[in-house]
């Protein structure tokens, strides 16, 4: 039905914000519950649901674990969270900016490095500022120095770039801090066994494999080249002065992908050519497009 109308005057699961509201999301349990015990019987570990900014977004989180397990689970929630939508009369987005009016929604990917036995957390030093061990800083160090290189498999269609509004809790700069989530990459559980890093950038309609892949191949080489971390950003992001953007547009994150040695050594140029060009072709496909606001702005005007 949705498709049939267009995908417009579509009715919202709800009229209003409902970021922890317990009635709203009252409404939607009869989905919600089902998603929750379904992924939990298919053995995904959810941790919980909640309600998000926008009428009828929903936030679901699911219990920490290695990066390739964590992209099945990912790839897994996204088609269950679909099905079980359908089987109840519901339809489900994940665009990461499904409306001008709207909130975003994102993928936010939690990272941290332990031992192999599991037991230690190598991220962490108490004695160290903030906790922040010498590998969590160099770490985090290649996740800023080569963010742009990397944007496009954390955002990989022409929707994406959306998302990237000032005021919405979706980041604009690449800049890390201490529980700020205007930044794109926030320090979590800050002092204890749980630190690590949050990338902010990542939207719904991330390729989990390719995100995490991509981020973790910039954090080793922040290890190998031993970068160095730059301070801690403080303050509101979106006014920050003087500080790298995340690229704006597809085209802007195409170019960055292009030219990157370091994404070329990691998944080697067949990968991040065949890439290069499915955003290329991404990019032709909208520029010949006629879109509905150019129409509505211009039919009468132009």
């Amino acid at each position: 039905a949705a498709r049939e109308g267009g995908y417009r005057n579509l009715k919202l699961a709800s009229a209003y914000n409902e970021d922890y509201h317990i009635f709203q999301t009252t409404k939607e349990e009869e989905v919600m519950r089902a998603v929750r015990t379904g992924l939990q019987g298919a053995g995904v570990p959810v941790e919980n649901s909640k309600g998000e900014a926008s009428a009828g977004q929903e936030e679901i989180n699911v219990r920490y674990a290695e990066a390739l397990t964590m992209a099945d689970r990912h790839a897994i929630i996204k088609n269950a969270v679909k099905e079980i939508a359908w089987s109840k009369g519901k339809a489900v987005t994940f665009l990461a900016k499904w409306h001008n009016a709207a909130a975003g929604s994102s993928a936010h990917i939690h990272q941290s490095l332990w031992s192999l036995d599991g037991r230690t957390p190598l991220f962490l030093d108490k004695d160290a500022p903030h906790g922040m061990s010498e590998l969590m800083r160099h770490y985090v160090a290649g996740l800023l120095a080569y963010a742009e290189e990397y944007t496009y498999f954390l955002a990989p269609y022409i929707n994406s770039y959306k998302r990237f509004v000032a005021g919405t809790f979706a980041p604009t700069k690449i800049v890390w801090s201490q529980d700020n989530r205007t930044a794109g990459f926030r320090l979590c559980g800050e002092d204890t066994k749980a630190i690590r890093i949050e990338c902010r950038v990542g939207g719904s309609d991330v390729n989990p494999y390719l995100a995490m892949a991509a981020l973790l191949a910039a954090g080793i080489r922040g290890i190998e080249e031993k970068l160095d971390l730059e301070p801690a950003f403080e303050g509101d992001a979106y006014m920050g002065q003087g500080i790298r953007q995340i690229p704006r547009t597809l085209r802007d994150a195409t170019a960055t992908l292009k030219n990157s040695a370091m994404l070329r050594q990691a998944f080697g140029d067949a990968v991040i050519d065949h890439y290069v060009r499915a955003a290329e072709w991404e990019q032709e496909e909208y520029d010949r497009k006629v879109t509905d606001w150019e129409v509505a702005r211009g039919f009468e005007r132009a």
